[in-house]
């Protein structure tokens, strides 16, 4: 029999050959995918996240967690998607328009994935019109914008203004984050949410999740 919580210390880890072999002998005893990702990958993932916010791990140990955890969801995808389970929620991240940098997006990603959603990375440099493509054919439900310049801010607000234009506003939670980016300035551009690092972006997806597409 598979030792479960041996997936739990690999994602936690970062060990992912031994993430990729406990999940591929869990599967093959009829362990449920659904089990390996809510008992184990998603409350280790949670864990680093708050090593994270305690500075007990940084950067590299996030990212190696987060592989970890990738390469298991690599295996148990396929399956959840043939039996009809849905994700936590689907998320569009991007960095937005004129701004380059996707570290920062590439950890929030990383990050989501380890917490159960399903990410569509749209990459940097984000035009509004990738968004909103993404809302209308791939069932996202939360959209989240990175901005790491000063200057690439006012493209959030031109991508939110362009859903509403677009007519998917109301189908969508748009959270943002970014270093220059602040909770006043999320209110001001009408984003539902900001999150200042990684690991409470997780929490603020969730609970945009719960709360449903805004009225």
């Amino acid at each position: 029999m598979a030792d479960l919580q041996k997936l739990y210390d690999a994602v936690l880890n970062g060990d992912q050959k031994a993430a990729i072999a406990v999940t591929e002998q869990a599967l093959a005893e009829g362990v449920t995918p659904l089990d390996l990702i809510t008992n184990y990958m998603v409350p280790a993932m949670d864990e680093v996240g708050r090593r994270f916010e305690c500075e007990d791990y940084f950067v590299p140990e996030l990212l190696l967690s987060a592989r970890a955890m990738k390469g298991s969801l690599n295996l148990i995808r396929p399956l959840l998607t043939a039996s009809g389970i849905e994700p936590a929620g689907r998320v569009a991240i991007g960095t937005v328009k004129g701004d380059l940098h996707d570290i920062g997006k590439n950890l929030v990603a990383s990050m989501l994935e380890g917490g159960g959603f399903e990410v569509i990375d749209l990459g940097a440099d984000v035009a509004p019109e990738k968004f909103i493509d993404a809302i209308q054919n791939k069932g996202v439900r939360v959209v989240a914008l990175s901005a790491l310049l000063t200057v690439t801010m006012p493209s959030m607000r031109k991508t939110i203004d362009a859903l509403k234009a677009a007519g998917v506003r109301d189908q969508v939670k748009v959270m943002v984050g970014g270093a220059p980016v602040t909770q006043q300035f999320a209110e001001e551009i009408g984003a539902d949410g900001y999150s200042d690092n990684a690991n409470a972006a997780v929490a603020l997806a969730r609970r945009l999740v719960a709360e449903g597409a805004p009225a």
